[in-house]
């Protein structure tokens, strides 16, 4: 099973509210979840936390082999959470552009 660490919106409309959760990367986007780990508000006043995740289990998932999606990898590296084997990843890409562009 393939997990990945994503974002579950449960705002209502037009106020986005999204919950970080730990779910198989083939779950529709609110369906069901392994874990919840944090929470993630864009509306939030500057006195309110706009993020907030259980930085432990975050590493733990990501430890596993756990994917995060785009924006919960853009919200952990605000954390300084390094997710695994970015730089590996962009390095292959780097390298087929080139091989691409010399061939």
């Amino acid at each position: 099973m393939a997990v990945a660490l994503r974002l579950k919106r449960i705002g209502r409309r037009n106020r986005p509210y999204f919950r970080i959760c730990v779910m198989d990367e083939r779950t529709r986007r609110d369906g069901r979840t392994i874990e919840e780990i944090g929470h993630y508000n864009p509306l939030a006043k500057a006195e309110d936390p706009q993020f907030q995740v259980d930085e432990e289990r975050a590493r733990y998932w990501l430890s596993v082999g756990a994917q995060a999606s785009e924006t919960v990898a853009a919200l952990l590296k605000r954390r300084s959470i390094v997710i695994p084997n970015a730089r590996a990843q962009r390095r292959r890409r780097r390298a087929a552009k080139r091989a691409g562009r010399s061939q």
